[in-house]
C-alpha cells in the first residue's frame, strides 16, 4: 500500500504545482490592431511581432489588415479595433467631421512617402521635365500617395492637371496590373510592385516620392483617446516594443529584417524583400523612433493644402500625444 501512498502524494504535489501556476501567471493583454494594407513597409510592426517585443512586454497583438483608410477608422471608431495603423491625415478628417472622441496619433512608424515613380522605359538620367506630356498612372484622389504625387510634380513646376494626362480612377489593388497591361508612360507605385516590375522589365524605377517630400507622418498608430487614458500602461508598453523593432530594423542587415518578416509575406520572394528592404532603409522611410513631431505635422498639412483636400489646418497638439514615444526613446 506503500506505494499508492506515495503516487497519491505525487499526484496531489502535481495537481497543486498546477493551481499555483495557473494563480500566478497573468494573461498577455490583447490588442486589436488593424492596419491599412499589408505592406514591406512596415516592416517595424512585423519585426515587433516576430522578434517578440510585444509579447515581452506582455501585449499580445492581434492583427487584421482592413483595406482602404476610411474602413479602418471605421472599425477603429465603432470599437472593432483598439489601435489603427494608417496614414495620419485620416486623423484630420475625422476630426474634421466633428468626432466626439478625438482619435491621437502616439507613435509614428513611416516617415516618408513609400511610392516610387515607375517608368515603362528605362531612363539613366531622368529628369522631371520628361513627365510632361505623358500619361501619369496616379493614386485615388485624396490619399497620401496621390496628395504627395501631385506634391512632388508641383514642385517640379508640373501642374499634374494641365501637363500630362492624369488617370486616378483605377482602384488601388489594380494600378499596377493596368500599368502591365499597357496602360499609362508612367505610374506611381509602393513597393515590392516597383522592384518586382524592374525584376521583369516590365518598368524602371526612376525617382523616389518619398526622397522628394520629405518627412511626415506618412503611418501613424493611433487610437481613441478614451483609450488611451484608460490604458496608458498599455500604450506605453505598445509605444516601446515598436521603438524596439525601429532599432532592430536600422541595427541589423537588411536580409534579416526580411527574414524576420518572411511569415506575413509567404508568397515574396526573399531576395526581392531584402532589396525592399534596403531601398526603404537607405532612404529612411522607416521612422527611427516613435515621435512624431511638429515640423513633420506641418509638412503633412502643407502637402494636404497643396493638393486642395485640407479641410481645415488642426492644431499639432490636438491630434498628437506624444507622451509615450519621447519617453520609450530616451
Amino acid at each position: 500500500m506503500k506505494w499508492l501512498k506515495y503516487s497519491l502524494f505525487a499526484l496531489l504535489t502535481i495537481m497543486m504545482m498546477m493551481v499555483i501556476s495557473a494563480c500566478g501567471g497573468e494573461e498577455n493583454t490583447k490588442v486589436k490592431v488593424g492596419e491599412v494594407t499589408r505592406s514591406i513597409f512596415y516592416a517595424p510592426q512585423y519585426v515587433a511581432i516576430t522578434q517578440g517585443y510585444f509579447e515581452e512586454e506582455g501585449l499580445e497583438v492581434e492583427l487584421a489588415t482592413i483595406p482602404g483608410g476610411d474602413k479602418t477608422m471605421t472599425a477603429l471608431l465603432s470599437g472593432g479595433i483598439d489601435v489603427a495603423l494608417v496614414g495620419a491625415e485620416t486623423s484630420i478628417y475625422v476630426t474634421a467631421q466633428g468626432a466626439n472622441d478625438p482619435i491621437k496619433n502616439f507613435a509614428q512608424l513611416t516617415q516618408t512617402d513609400g511610392t516610387f515613380l515607375v517608368s515603362r522605359e528605362k531612363i539613366d538620367d531622368f529628369e522631371w521635365d520628361m513627365v510632361k506630356g505623358s500619361t501619369f498612372l496616379g493614386q485615388r484622389k485624396g490619399g497620401m500617395p496621390q496628395m504627395v504625387g501631385e506634391f512632388v510634380l508641383k514642385k517640379h513646376d508640373i501642374d499634374p492637371h494641365k501637363d500630362l494626362t492624369l488617370i486616378q480612377n483605377i482602384d488601388f489593388a489594380n494600378v499596377a496590373t493596368a500599368f502591365a497591361s499597357g496602360t499609362g508612360d508612367y505610374v506611381q507605385l509602393f513597393e515590392p510592385t516597383a522592384s518586382l516590375f524592374e525584376q521583369e522589365g516590365v518598368g524602371y524605377v526612376v525617382a523616389s516620392f518619398g526622397m522628394e517630400s520629405g518627412h511626415v507622418p506618412y503611418t501613424v498608430f493611433m487610437a481613441k483617446d478614451s483609450y488611451i487614458k484608460e490604458n496608458e500602461e498599455v500604450v506605453e508598453k505598445f509605444t516601446r516594443a515598436i521603438k524596439r523593432a525601429q532599432d532592430y530594423v536600422y541595427e541589423a542587415p537588411a536580409e534579416d529584417v526580411a527574414k524576420a518578416i518572411a511569415p506575413f509575406f509567404e508568397d515574396t520572394d526573399l531576395e526581392l524583400m531584402t532589396m525592399v528592404v534596403e531601398r526603404y532603409k537607405e532612404q529612411e522611410s522607416f521612422a527611427k523612433d516613435p515621435i512624431l513631431d511638429e515640423e513633420e505635422w506641418e509638412n503633412l498639412q502643407d502637402i494636404m493644402e497643396e493638393a486642395g483636400e485640407l479641410p481645415k489646418r488642426m492644431d499639432y497638439s490636438k491630434l498628437v500625444n506624444t507622451k509615450f514615444a519621447e519617453k520609450v526613446s530616451k
